[in-house]
């Protein structure tokens, strides 16, 4: 039997660009006066209860979101219920009114080890509350593969979705790791979140401009 096949990602940013909906270009050098995150909730399979923490970093350009309990296995034996999982952020980030963001790229580090034929993905689908439109970001990985990696995903700015201007709305993500042997049943593979520090970690850069 081969070696069980391990898709390591070790540490996934996504950057938040903050603008006016009027304004076209961006400001560099703003940020508001405070920002912190409210409250927190998340439900899945890959997130059971206690297994998710958050931080505003001092200078108010990003926050991060970290998991201890991500991963999902496939191959002979392993019940399909493994092969996916996912969890359903749902954040309400308190910033000063006159301010407005998106999710603007993904950005994936870590180490790939696939057999033949097994395929990995990440994906961040995200959407604000009250809203219809939603973005997604994704990283896919082909086996055979062995090596570190560093990845970007960008959304186009016409397909960006902002947060409203002049109103609270909670932000939802949902995350997924998944494998898949289809193409080779035989193939064992696994998202894990063995990276070094013992989590999966998503940090969300932010970048400042005030609404009109």
């Amino acid at each position: 039997m081969n070696a069980p096949t391990i898709f390591s990602l070790v540490t996934t940013t996504l950057t938040l660009l903050v603008a006016s909906f009027s304004q076209v270009t961006w400001a560099q050098g703003f940020a508001p006066e405070y920002v912190r995150i409210r409250d927190i909730t998340y439900a899945g399979s890959g997130c059971p209860a206690g297994s998710v923490g958050s931080d505003v970093a001092s200078d108010l350009r990003a926050f991060t979101l970290l998991f201890d309990q991500y991963q999902a296995n496939v191959g002979p034996g392993i019940p399909l219920n493994q092969k996916r999982k996912n969890c359903q952020i749902n954040l309400n980030l308190e910033i000063p009114n006159g301010w407005s963001y998106t999710l603007f790229t993904v950005d994936t580090r870590g180490y790939v080890s696939l057999e033949p034929g097994v395929r990995a993905l990440q994906q961040s689908l995200y959407y604000f509350q009250g809203q219809m439109r939603s973005g997604r970001l994704q990283t896919v990985v082909y086996g055979p593969a062995d090596r570190n990696y560093a990845a970007r995903d960008q959304i186009p700015m016409e397909n960006q979705v902002w947060s409203p201007c002049g109103a609270a709305r909670s932000l939802n993500i949902n995350t997924e790791v998944r494998v898949d042997n289809s193409a080779a049943p035989y193939r064992q593979g696994m998202i894990t979140v063995d990276s070094i520090d013992g989590q999966f970690k998503q940090i969300y850069g932010l970048q400042w401009r005030r609404c009109s």
